[in-house]
């Protein structure tokens, strides 16, 4: 096996490079200065179609198409992006493959964190450098922003709003001015044509430290939904885990759509209040519940039934990842999730085998 085949997640912009280099050959339209693609084109290669050779592009994101133009033209303006929505809303992928389609490279990143310092987005220094030369261009340490500021690429930050506010407003200039100051050079950094910058934040997360209206303002904010229905969703999940069961060496045929749905059907009852038919009315447990925590369990029980049963996802396989993934509160979550278990699960037909397996857990 080659090197390359060994990663565990590579790039979007290695994945999915012929699908990159084929939208590109046949792309007509206008293209912003240092743009990979014209704006058509990065939402053809999110949402997916067919190109005039015949090429076929895998949709990457499954929802709103007026969304994503809205994000990409907001990326050709002098506006940064704020990606914004419960965990599990497909912020970062999104993310991601806008900075590999509009700069072909996804990884200028900044991972937000409690603990980040304002070196990550402005510079830091290499002190063995620092102490023997002093301050100099040799010495500096480029952030992402940075380079994103010298190549004219988008520039990704993660959990904007788990960085503490000191530190991102460090933004402010960068975003308003376009230009980095170096006090320690008497110089700055001047953003090349290309450059924006690309944030995402959940408003569900613990810790969250809001952004002042100075730097909401340099943002253009679009709220990433849910996915609308069922169906969208049992898509979502199964196309997701096709993807990355195939990188975990994982067979797509252990994971029937059945099980995908039951799954998806529990977490979107769970997370509404109500059933699918909407005649009951539900309680709401801690968890969030989303698209991306049911490709987790999904994956958890593809492990289990490869591993240690008969190679198929079964409901025993599902049952342990399912409670994990409800009850975060050992106490309110795991009263809900008894309850619903008694009240909708055993009544549905064709349920009992997933009704036995989590109560066994409880």
């Amino acid at each position: 096996m080659k090197k390359q085949e060994q990663i565990l997640r590579p790039h979007a912009e290695t994945v999915y490079a012929k699908e990159l280099s084929a939208i590109a050959k046949s792309d007509k339209h206008a293209r912003p200065t240092n743009w990979k693609l014209s704006p058509w084109a990065v939402v053809t290669y999110l949402l997916g179609g067919q190109l005039e050779d015949g090429t076929t592009i895998e949709t990457k994101y499954f929802g709103s198409r007026r969304l994503i133009e809205i994000a990409v033209a907001t990326l050709a303006t002098d506006r940064a992006l704020l990606l914004i929505g419960i965990p599990g809303t497909a912020k970062t992928w999104v993310s991601e493959h806008l900075a590999a389609a509009v700069s072909g490279d996804s990884t200028l990143l900044v991972q937000g964190t409690a603990g980040l310092n304002e070196e990550a987005i402005r510079y830091g220094w290499n002190y063995a450098r620092l102490l023997s030369e002093g301050p100099s261009e040799k010495a500096l340490v480029p952030s992402p922003v940075m380079l994103g500021m010298q190549e004219g690429k988008l520039a990704r930050v993660e959990e904007l709003t788990r960085i503490p506010s000191d530190v991102q407003d460090n933004l402010i200039t960068i975003l308003s001015e376009k230009t980095l100051p170096i006090p320690e050079l008497n110089t700055e950094v001047m953003a090349q044509k290309g450059f924006n910058v690309i944030a995402t934040a959940n408003d569900r997360d613990k810790g969250i430290n809001e952004l002042s209206s100075a730097l909401r303002r340099r943002f253009n904010t679009v709220v990433m939904p849910l996915p609308a229905s069922l169906e969208e969703e049992v898509k979502i999940v199964k196309t997701r885990v096709e993807k990355i069961g195939k990188s975990l060496e994982l067979p797509t045929q252990s994971a029937p759509v059945k099980e995908i749905q039951r799954l998806v059907t529990i977490f979107r009852e769970l997370r509404s209040g109500k059933t699918e038919n909407g005649r009951t009315k539900l309680k709401t447990p801690s968890a969030t519940l989303s698209t991306a925590e049911a490709i987790s369990v999904v994956q958890s029980g593809q492990a289990l039934a490869v591993h240690f049963g008969d190679g198929q996802l079964k409901a025993n396989d599902l049952a342990a990842s399912i409670t994990g993934a409800i009850v975060k509160d050992p106490v309110q979550d795991k009263k809900i999730w008894l309850e619903y278990l008694e009240t909708v699960v055993k009544e549905r037909k064709g349920w009992g085998d997933i009704y036995r397996s989590c109560k066994e857990l409880l």
